[in-house]
C-alpha cells in the first residue's frame, strides 16, 4: 500500500502534536487512581463527556465532517473500534494492576506501530529512528525494572491489548490522513460509553470522583487523544509513537507529585535515556535525513 512521502519541514509540527497529546494523556492513570471508581463508571462517563466535547469540534467543521463520513466509512469505524478497545482496556489495566506495569508496556507501541507500518503501508523505519526506538526501549527498563517482579497477568495483557490497538490505530491516521480525526474520535467514545453503560453505576460516585472524570474526559483525554491523532498527518508512524514513552515518563511524575510515590535513581535515569532516544530519533537528526519513507517510493506498488 502506497502513501505520499513526508516532507522533512512537516515532521517537527508532527512531533510537537505527538509529544502535547502523549503528555496530556499521561494523566489518564492519575485521575483513574484518584476517582477511586471502576473500570466500567469511568469509561462510561469520559465515553460520554468526550463524545460531547468531539461533537461540538465537529459540528464547527459540519461540511468536512460530513464528507469524511461519505469517502471514509470503513476506515473511520475501524478506526472507532480499535480507539473503543484501546480506551477500555487500558482503564480497565489500570484498575487491574500497578501504573507501572501498564505504561512499560505502553512504551512499547514504537516497536510495535514501526512493525505494522512495515508490513500495511511498506513505510521504512531508518536506522536513525531504529535507534532511537532501541534507547528508549533501554530507559523504559530502567524505568520500570524495579516494579515489574510481581506481575498481575490480567492487567498485564490488557495493557498488552491496549497497546497493540493503539499501535494499530496511528497506522491507521497515517494511512488515512485527511480522515476526520473529530469524527473518528468521538466514535470510539460514544462505542466507549455504549459498551461500558450495561455494568456502569455513577449514581454511586462521590464528588471528588465526578470531578476526576470530568477532567480527565472534557480536557486530557480528548484533547490528547486529538492532538496524537493529528501528528500522523505530519510525520510517520514509526516516529510518532516513538513519542508515546512520555506516557510513561510523565505518568510516574504524576504518581510522584500526587500520590506519593517518589521516583527512584534508576527511574531518573531511565527518564533521561527516554527523553535523549525521542530526541536522537527526531528532532537532532541531520536536516538532510529523509527518515522513514514508504517503500513504494522506490517503485514498489
Amino acid at each position: 500500500m502506497k502513501i505520499t512521502p513526508v516532507r522533512m519541514a512537516d515532521r517537527p509540527t508532527g512531533w510537537a502534536l505527538a509529544a502535547l497529546g502523549m503528555l496530556l494523556v499521561s494523566t489518564d492513570s492519575l485521575w483513574v487512581r484518584v476517582s477511586g471508581a471502576s473500570a466500567w463508571d469511568v469509561a462510561f462517563i469520559v465515553g460520554v463527556l468526550s463524545t460531547v466535547l468531539y461533537a461540538g469540534i465537529g459540528a464547527s467543521t459540519a461540511a468536512s465532517s460530513w464528507a469524511s463520513i461519505r469517502s471514509d466509512t470503513k476506515p473511520l469505524l475501524v478506526a472507532g473500534v480499535l480507539g473503543m478497545v484501546s480506551q477500555l482496556t487500558f482503564i480497565s489495566a489500570i484498575t487491574h494492576t500497578e501504573v507501572p506495569h501498564v505504561v512499560a508496556i505502553v512504551a512499547t507501541a514504537p516497536v510495535l506501530a514501526a512493525a505494522i507500518a512495515w508490513i500495511a503501508l511498506r513505510e521504512r523505519t531508518s536506522p536513525r529512528v531504529a535507534i532511537g526506538i532501541v534507547l528508549t526501549m533501554v530507559g523504559i527498563g530502567f524505568v520500570v525494572g524495579d516494579s515489574l517482579g510481581s506481575p498481575k497477568l490480567l492487567g498485564d495483557f490488557l495493557a498488552l491489548v491496549a497497546v497493540a490497538a493503539f499501535a494499530l490505530t496511528t497506522v491507521l491516521w497515517r494511512r488515512y490522513k485527511t480522515m476526520s480525526r473529530t469524527v473518528g474520535l468521538a466514535l470510539s467514545s460514544a462505542l466507549m460509553a455504549a459498551v461500558s453503560s450495561f455494568w456502569a453505576d455513577p449514581t454511586t460516585l462521590d464528588t471528588r470522583a465526578m470531578l476526576a472524570m470530568f477532567a480527565m474526559g472534557l480536557c486530557c483525554n480528548p484533547l490528547g487523544r486529538l492532538a496524537y491523532s493529528t501528528a500522523p498527518k505530519y510525520a510517520p508512524a514509526s516516529e510518532v509513537t516513538l513519542f508515546a514513552p512520555v506516557e510513561t515518563v510523565a505518568g510516574i511524575a504524576w504518581a510522584a507529585l500526587f500520590l506519593d510515590e517518589l521516583p527512584t535513581i534508576a527511574t531518573v535515569l531511565g527518564a533521561v535515556v527516554i527523553v535523549a532516544g525521542m530526541l536522537y530519533g527526531t528532532v537532532l537528526r541531520g536536516s538532510g535525513s529523509s527518515g522513514a519513507a514508504p517503500l513504494g517510493a522506490s517503485g514498489r506498488n
